[in-house]
């Protein structure tokens, strides 16, 4: 098995084979605790716009929007876990447009499949991985709106690569920690608390909570990521 890491946008635009689009500062940790609480879809859209026209036609659906980390105008909430975290989804359809993650699945559009990735479930999405036994796996590590690398995307997908490998992956949890002091000290500043706040760094640093892999389709109207029960 060929497993490559790849680094932000353009490397999105490289992916081939089982493509893992990783962004762990906040979208796809926030997409997991979506269906972990039992959200009936969600569309991850790259566009802004879109997003909000989508809104429109459903004004019923829930928007979640982010631009430079702060909720974008016109959406219901931003792009924080620890707003929504033990909020009843069920049944909620889920629109969401991000800087970096959802960016990331548009352009990737030479993957054969599109898994999304995260800590809370990335032991889930290597066994994923690994039963599938693809030729080739890339993982796209997002960064900071796909044009700066970050710490915790290079992390997850170092980890997410070890684990389709069958190793374990030495002081992960200790270097979970340490980002606190590096791209995830933003969630103690307290300066940055409206749009960073401190609950969302601990919610986002949980590893292997979740059983089950978020697959991305490509749909006519779209894509819709998906919930793939547990694996």
């Amino acid at each position: 098995m060929d497993i490559r890491i790849l680094r932000l946008l353009e490397g999105a635009k490289k992916a081939e084979g089982i493509t893992v689009i990783i962004d762990v500062f906040r979208a796809f940790t926030l997409e997991a605790y979506m269906f972990a609480q039992n959200a009936y879809s969600i569309r991850p859209i790259a566009s802004l716009e879109e997003a909000r026209e989508l809104k429109r036609k459903d004004p019923e659906a829930l928007l979640f929007g982010e631009r430079g980390g702060a909720r974008a105008e016109g959406c219901d909430f931003g792009n924080s876990p620890s707003s929504i975290f033990g909020m009843d989804l069920s049944g909620r359809r889920i629109i969401h447009t991000t800087s970096a993650g959802t960016q990331g699945i548009s352009a990737a559009v030479h993957a054969q499949e599109i898994l999304t990735g995260s800590f809370v479930n990335a032991a889930a999405t290597a066994r994923y991985i690994r039963s599938r036994q693809p030729d080739t796996v890339c993982l796209a590590a997002m960064g900071n709106a796909g044009i700066r690398d970050t710490e915790e995307d290079l992390l997850c997908a170092e980890y997410l690569k070890v684990l389709i490998e069958g190793k374990e992956y030495p002081d992960i949890d200790r270097k979970l920690d340490e980002l606190r002091y590096l791209e995830g000290k933003k969630f103690f500043d307290p300066a940055q608390q409206d749009r960073f706040p401190q609950a969302d760094f601990d919610l986002c640093i949980r590893r292997d909570i979740f059983d089950f892999v978020i697959r991305v389709e490509k749909t006519e109207n779209g894509f819709n990521a998906v919930k793939t029960e547990k694996i």
